[in-house]
């Protein structure tokens, strides 16, 4: 029996050493020279200097994000005056197995095959022309985001190598043939993704966690009311950004009938629905129409309708254990979501983000609570030019903006879902905004210069759609 080798020579990189010295100087940055408000006691401060070490952190990326969180919530029971059994709290929370069960769910469609039939379906009724290819594969990823909480998975699993496949069809490679059809489907279905990622609560992995916060501020958010939110201001986004795209990258091929005939042999060779397909099929819509009608018809907890809907997936044996347990997204997951929830609740209960809150509404005391939120939610939207990580910018700015703006006076469900939503969107802006982004960017069919040239263009089309359409829409609908 020969021994184990070691994986490297060190067992941490030295070229990162210098990221850790950023964290601990964030931290100790906060803890000795930022000053206290008397209102906060010493470990909620540093509690606050762990909290934005970590954000630092999920920036920077020294370690993995979960492992990095995990270092938190064991510091905060050190630090930050928690004890480990609250630490842990978080891991115990109904909205992060909320998240755990729909990537179980979502893992089951992508396995089983009926994800991929969904975006052919949609490509062979409507993808008799570019624009229509780009609408399909816009669809499929709305369809998908009602219940796969990960963009990434859906997007870069389902949508990307359909969208790949057709550009084939038509000899669009990168390169001097990417103008043919390439550039407009990547550039206009990327941004449609951006915007499927804001219309719904499991658009992307951390839309539940800016909604904990909301729910910490006294405004509960559920599935249900996201999607109310956003179904009219996005599909008018959907609708509208591939044409700007369009406007600015012209395909040279505008008639696409090889695409709906592609799809067509593809659901030919898929052949009927397979038993699997059917039950899993049954439990999607259950688990969505549970959802749009929790509150209203019924009142079971969202979370206990998706976990129902894994055990009849895990009984039927449509969904094994070996997929959830292979299924490291999920448990990445698992780890950082439940203990940021923590984290920002104990941060909350320690006052800190209300004294920073009574704090700049005194700096903006002469400032009404409308123009300090047209200027802070511009300032948060274009502020993602710095992030690469949509978690990592709820976190730095979410609760801060929503506590200012709701102590100057700011109705909170208008604040509330603005600053949800409008993270996800501005995602768009750069090919490094969230997951699913250097995928298609890596595909090389965009050049950086027209990524970030269409980022712009649409991001202002979505600030004006949301900015109008989408506030006078939560306005009939209550919100504010």
């Amino acid at each position: 029996m020969t021994s184990s080798q070691p994986r490297s020579s060190s067992l941490i990189d030295p070229s990162q050493l210098w990221k850790f010295g950023v964290l601990l100087a964030v931290y100790f940055l906060v803890v000795l020279a930022l000053p206290r408000p008397e209102s906060v006691k010493p470990e909620g401060w540093r509690l606050l200097g762990i909290f934005l070490a970590t954000v630092a952190g999920l920036v920077l990326q020294p370690i993995a994000g979960g492992a990095l969180v995990l270092l938190a919530v064991t510091l905060s029971s050190v630090l930050g005056g928690l004890k480990i059994s609250q630490a842990l709290e978080g891991y115990a929370d109904s909205s992060v197995w909320l998240v755990v069960a729909a990537f179980m769910i979502s893992r089951a469609l992508i396995n089983t095959g009926l994800a991929r039939r969904i975006a052919l379906l949609f490509v062979r009724m409507f993808g008799k022309s570019s624009l229509g290819v780009c609408y399909s594969l816009s669809l499929t990823d709305v369809v998908l985001a009602s219940i796969i909480p990960s963009n990434g998975a859906r997007s870069g699993g389902v949508v990307l190598p359909i969208l790949r496949s057709i550009c084939g069809l038509y000899g669009s490679n990168p390169g001097g043939s990417a103008g043919l059809i390439g550039t407009f489907l990547f550039a206009s279905v990327y941004q449609s993704i951006c915007i499927s990622s804001a219309m719904f609560f499991t658009g992307q992995a951390s839309n539940p966690l800016a909604a904990n916060y909301a729910a910490n501020a006294g405004f509960p958010i559920t599935w249900a009311s996201w999607f109310a939110a956003g179904i009219v201001p996005g599909l008018c986004s959907i609708l509208l950004a591939p044409l700007i795209v369009r406007r600015i990258l012209p395909p040279t091929i505008q008639h696409t009938p090889e695409a709906s005939e592609f799809a067509r042999k593809e659901l030919r060779s898929m052949g009927r629905l397979s038993a699997a397909e059917r039950i899993l099929a049954v439990v999607f819509v259950s688990v969505c129409l549970a959802w749009v009608t929790s509150g209203t018809l019924h009142k079971v907890d969202i979370t206990v309708t998706a976990l129902i809907g894994c055990c009849v997936l895990l009984l039927s044996g449509v969904l094994t254990w070996e997929d959830v347990k292979s299924e490291r997204a999920l448990w990445d997951i698992f780890v950082w979501y439940g203990g940021l929830v923590k984290l920002g609740r104990a941060l909350n209960d320690a006052g800190v983000t209300q004294a920073f809150a009574n704090n700049v509404g005194a700096t903006f005391s002469t400032a009404g609570w409308v123009t300090l939120f047209v200027v802070a939610l511009v300032i948060y939207f274009y502020t993602h030019y710095a992030f690469a990580s949509i978690t990592a910018h709820i976190l730095a700015m979410y609760p801060p903006f929503l506590a200012v703006l709701i102590a100057k006076g700011a109705p909170i469900g208008l604040v509330a879902f603005s600053f949800a939503i409008f993270v996800n969107l501005a995602a768009g802006l750069t090919h490094y905004g969230t997951t699913p982004s250097p995928m298609y960017f890596a595909m090389e069919y965009v050049s950086m210069k027209d990524w970030w040239k269409i980022g712009f263009a649409v991001s202002l089309s979505n600030l004006l759609v949301w900015g109008t359409i989408g506030f006078a829409w939560w306005k009939i609908l209550g919100i504010w």
